[in-house]
């Protein structure tokens, strides 16, 4: 008997001992949240997490159930839980529950989606100690994908509304929901195991933020899946993100702080980018796209520039290939990327370029991209648009960009004619390969460039194709080891113009065959 209540009694310990953590606890349902998709539950929520934060933190547990919610505000110290079999369903605009945007001092630097924050389904600004975790789902509902609206806000932010918009739903403050989750300057974030649907102009932007991580994270959305701007210390792994009209993963170093602050120490590893249709990677039908974006792309935005990232085994599947873009005068220096592996590639399988955008106040440098090495990249299906594009500014060539062990496989199909363009620069111009069309070499085109190394690269096409697989211009110190290309008959394998300080080793085709300057 004695033995018996002894075993009692410690179980009875070890259930109150295990049921503490419980009084940290607060279940939204006891706030008044009903769960039923039609009653608004953001205040219920939002009453959850400012009695959790008064109490110091705690965990915000959103227990199954679909949420109709406007803007829910995060605070310091709080563990948002979306539990398994719970939505978080983004409220119709006409409801008109998402908050204002916030006040911006202009002018803007950059797009209106990068300038207001408040206008979310979730936000957070100025925190420290923030969770958005569990295996539940945030589905946007009623936002929309559009900034354009913010983008005039961004351009009359120091004039009187009533002159510069009309009346009626577009009068100023818009409360145009159109962010999923957005966080500004807040510190130690986790966003883990949910999925994310429909996510409006951005499913996740954090904007100067530190020490991140972003982990087997699932978005399905038409536009940005996550951008992370202006932030240090992020890691983004085993992610998988669909977006078929814009970018999966965008790292971007904007202006919207209204002061220079680098993008830097982030990683992206293990992650899957698509260009599905939306909706497809999640119903597991994968339908593909005419034209679908998906990608890892550094840039546009990139007024405060990029250093000391890594992006390593990753795939690309139905989508553009990926991007490294400074165009706003800063530096993007010391990157790192490895193990790609890229199907059904429209348009480009690798695109490094600077440009002369400028979208940054009292600029007096010059976009820069230096110290770049990609190695270990398989591309498959690539689109007749370009396979691999490095291009620097006249003014400013890209430096020390090596590339190795790339096997590029083409869709082919060039002509003549295209063998024959001159490409115009892009100076100004938005920095998307399809603002300069089809190039005059299908496998590796280089303009403006100091000390590039190409090392155990492979080209070749499914469709015969009737430009070279190599176009080099104004190169200074170009070496080029084991390069085998596919060539149809006729046609020189590659053309130098401008090249200096050329090396070629173990690429017997260029060494017989190409073409004289």
């Amino acid at each position: 008997m004695k033995n018996i209540l002894t075993l009692l009694f410690c179980l009875v310990a070890t259930s109150a001992l295990h049921a503490r953590p419980l009084d940290n606890v607060y279940d939204v349902r006891r706030f008044g949240a009903v769960g039923n998709g039609k009653h608004l539950d953001s205040p219920a929520i939002n009453k959850a997490i400012a009695k959790a934060a008064a109490a110091g933190g705690g965990t915000v547990l959103v227990p199954a159930g679909t949420y109709l919610c406007g803007s829910i505000h995060l605070q310091s110290n709080i563990h948002l839980v979306i539990d398994t079999g719970a939505t978080i369903l983004g409220a119709p605009q006409e409801l008109k529950a998402y908050d204002a945007e916030e006040d911006f001092t202009g002018p803007a630097y950059q797009d209106g989606g990068h300038t207001y924050f408040h206008n979310s389904l979730i936000w957070g600004e100025n925190l420290t100690n923030v969770f958005i975790t569990g295996n539940g789902m945030i589905n946007g509902g009623g936002l929309v994908r559009s900034d354009g609206i913010e983008n005039k806000m961004d351009q009359a932010v120091d004039a009187e509304p009533a002159t510069n918009f009309p009346s009626g739903p577009h009068t100023w403050p818009q409360h145009l929901g159109n962010k999923a989750i957005a966080l500004k300057l807040c510190r130690n974030l986790l966003i883990r195991d949910i999925t994310i649907y429909h996510g409006g102009h951005f499913a996740i932007i954090t904007t100067g933020c530190q020490n991140m991580t972003i982990d087997n994270v699932t978005i399905d959305t038409d536009r940005d899946g996550m951008d992370i701007d202006c932030c240090k210390n992020a890691m983004i792994s085993n992610c998988r993100v669909n977006s078929p009209r814009d970018d999966g993963i965008c790292p971007k170093a904007s202006y919207a702080l209204g002061r220079p602050f680098v993008t830097e120490n982030l990683a992206i590893v293990n992650c899957e980018v698509s260009g599905f249709q939306e909706g497809t990677l999640l119903d597991g039908t994968m339908v593909p796209t005419t034209n679908g974006t998906g990608r890892i792309k550094f840039g546009t935005e990139a007024s405060c520039g990029f250093r000391n990232c890594t992006v390593a085994n990753c795939t690309f599947d139905d989508c553009r290939g990926f991007a490294l873009e400074e165009v706003d005068g800063a530096t993007l220096e010391d990157i790192t990327v490895n193990n790609l592996t890229m199907r059904n590639v429209i348009d480009y399988a690798i695109y490094l370029t600077t440009g002369k955008r400028d979208r940054t106040p009292g600029l007096t440098t010059t976009s820069q991209l230096r110290n770049i090495l990609i190695s270990n990249v398989i591309a498959d299906g690539v689109g007749r648009m370009s396979g691999i594009q490095v291009c620097g500014l006249p003014e400013l060539p890209v430096q020390n960009v090596r590339l190795e062990n790339i096997r590029l496989i083409s869709n082919g199909g060039g002509t003549t004619n295209d063998a024959l363009r001159m490409p115009k620069e892009l100076g100004t111009g938005y920095p998307e390969p399809s603002k300069i069309g089809i190039l005059p070499a299908y496998g590796v085109f280089v303009r403006h460039a100091r000390n590039l190394e190409l090392a155990n690269i492979t080209t070749s096409f499914e469709t015969n194709d009737m430009r070279p697989a190599m176009i080099c211009s104004d190169v200074n110190g170009l070496q080029i080891d084991n390069f085998r290309p596919q060539v149809a008959d006729g046609v020189a394998p590659a053309k130098f113009e401008n090249v200096s300080g050329l090396e070629i080793r173990n690429s017997p085709a260029l060494e017989i065959k190409t073409a004289a300057p």
